[in-house]
This record gives C-alpha cells, sequence and structure tokens, in this order.
C-alpha cells in the first residue's frame, strides 16, 4: 500500500447521481436522484468504502461520520471544504484520526479570516467548542480543539487555507500540504470515472436493491482494473514518469473479465491469459508531467440524455 509519510491516505467526497429509471409501481422502486458517497485511496486508486443516501439526507458530514469506523490512527484524511465543522473537527480529534481539510472564509471560523487577513504562512489556532446539540448528536466533547492552519497557493496565484492536527513542523512541514492536499483529486477522477467510463447511472433494474448492486459491480470492476494496472505498472518495472493509460486497461479488461472471474472452469488457461493482458496493458503508457493544469471546459458535463439510458 502506498504511504506519504508513513500514513495511508483516505480521501471522502460524495457525488449527485441520476440514475435512468423510468416511473414505475414496483414495490421499493429506487429514487432517480440519489447522492454516493465514497472514501477512496488515492495511491493505489482503489475505492475503500461507498454508500448511497437520499437527497433530503443530512449531507456529506453525516455519510462521513457513519464510515469513520473504517479509519485508523495511521490513516490521513483529505476532505474538501465542503466539511470543516466545529463537531467534525471534535470528533476526529477524540477518535485520533489525522485530517487535512480546505477551509475558507464561508467556513463562518473568525480565526480563519485573520489568519486569510495576515501573511503568515501557518498558525496555530483554536477553534470555538461544538454546540450542545451536536456535542450530544455527535458524542464528542464540547471543549475549544486546537488545529493548525497552513497557507496554500495554487500555480493560479488562488489563496487556501488547510486546517490539519499535523502538529509535528519538521515531520510536516508548511510546504508539503500543497502535495498533500492535491493528492484528494484522485476521487474526484474516480467518480468521474464510475460516471463516465463504466457508465454508472445506467442501471438494470428498477428497484433500490438492484441500484445498489450495480453501483456496487461497477465500484468492484474499476478496483480490479486500478489492480491491474497497477501490477501491470510494477511487474514491467516502468519509471515513475510513465503512466499506465487507465482508459486502455479498462477496455482491455472488460472482455476477459467473465472468464478471469470463472477461472476455476478453464484451469491453466487463466493464468496465461492474465499474463497476456498484463504485458498488452504494460504496452501502453504516456509521459507524466508534473504540474500540467488542465481546466475544465466550461458549459455541461457530458452527460448522456436520459433518453438514452437503460432502465
Amino acid at each position: 500500500m502506498p504511504r506519504w509519510r508513513g500514513l495511508r491516505l483516505v480521501a471522502a467526497d460524495a457525488s449527485t447521481v441520476r440514475f435512468g429509471l423510468r416511473a414505475s409501481h414496483v414495490k421499493r422502486a429506487a429514487l432517480a436522484d440519489q447522492i454516493l458517497f465514497g472514501l477512496f485511496l488515492p495511491g493505489p486508486d482503489l475505492m475503500l468504502a461507498a454508500s448511497l443516501h437520499n437527497v433530503h439526507e443530512r449531507g456529506e458530514r453525516q455519510f462521513l461520520f457513519e464510515h469513520l469506523d473504517r479509519l485508523s490512527p495511521d490513516d490521513l484524511l483529505l476532505l474538501d471544504r465542503g466539511y470543516p465543522c466545529r463537531w467534525l473537527v471534535a470528533v476526529l480529534n477524540q477518535r485520533a484520526i489525522k485530517f487535512c481539510m480546505r477551509v475558507d472564509n464561508a467556513s463562518g471560523f473568525a480565526c480563519v479570516r485573520a489568519f486569510m487577513r495576515s501573511d503568515a504562512p501557518e498558525q496555530v489556532v483554536m477553534l470555538p467548542a461544538p454546540n450542545n446539540r451536536d456535542a450530544l448528536d455527535y458524542e464528542c466533547p464540547r471543549k475549544p480543539q486546537r488545529v493548525r492552519l497552513v497557507r496554500n497557493v495554487s500555480p493560479s496565484g488562488e489563496q487556501r487555507v488547510l486546517m490539519t492536527n499535523l502538529f509535528d513542523d519538521k515531520l510536516y512541514p508548511a510546504d508539503c500540504f500543497a502535495e498533500l492536499y492535491h493528492k484528494r483529486w484522485g476521487i474526484e477522477e474516480a467518480l468521474k470515472r464510475l460516471k463516465h467510463r463504466l457508465n454508472l447511472e445506467h442501471v438494470t433494474e428498477l428497484t433500490q436493491q438492484a441500484v445498489a448492486q450495480d453501483v456496487a459491480a461497477k465500484i468492484v470492476c474499476d478496483n480490479l482494473q486500478a489492480l491491474v494496472a497497477l501490477t501491470a505498472h510494477a511487474d514491467a518495472d516502468l519509471p515513475d514518469s510513465r503512466r499506465v493509460n487507465h482508459a486502455y486497461a479498462h477496455t482491455a479488461l472488460k472482455p476477459l473479465m467473465p472468464v478471469l472471474l470463472l477461472g476455476a472452469r478453464i484451469g491453466r488457461k487463466v493464468g496465461k491469459l492474465l499474463r497476456g493482458l498484463l504485458d498488452l496493458i504494460a504496452g501502453r503508457t504516456y509521459q507524466h508531467r508534473e504540474n500540467l493544469s488542465k481546466p475544465r471546459s466550461p458549459g455541461r458535463k457530458p452527460h448522456k440524455a436520459m433518453s438514452q439510458k437503460n432502465c
């Protein structure tokens, strides 16, 4: 498992999905609009856990809270700016879970606004204690929380503030957090792959159970593709500057998936097929360039029209 300074990186995020469903009277029919929440390992590009939620539920912080038991003190949780709040910081500190999350002026923290106005590269501050209701609901201490704020400037010149409970400035200097926060982008790419390359929103049946099974199956397929690409890169002893083409890896793996999963019926041929697949994938690489920016084009996302989606 690839690690960052001895820690396993885990990114958390959620995305709204709109399944291609038609109106029906099926019992326990699925809702078309739902939220997919996931915990993602940026190093090996694997989805650690995922769950579907109603769009009217309490939000991404609640979804994250329900998955915290999957994390350990050796994990480092990466979060975007939609997560910072007093009770979540208290819960993470109580459970000894290391975190790095982005905050901004809209977060409601006066200490963050004061830090933004200053010229300091970093500062240790105290967040206000959670209110009584949140402390009771989430069983967290109602005490002020000590955190470290780090200033980060993006290549485009945008000012960012990162909040963390990594206080050792020798082991975790301020200039290392830009690279660390950038690794969170892996979960954004994973959600895009699931939606567009694996057609996550195309489902086979109308019930919620069927939708959940389809989502789980596609996440497993994406994880298998990531493992095959990682193995092909390691077996071919490719340099770090060469990256496996994951789109080609998915295309090559897809027709062989039934054979590989039912390999007991064809015996030794499985190993030969897999070896050939790894060699084929290792031959399709590209040159990775550090700090290469590719801004998204403005406009609508390239989702297929609802009339094109399977029921």
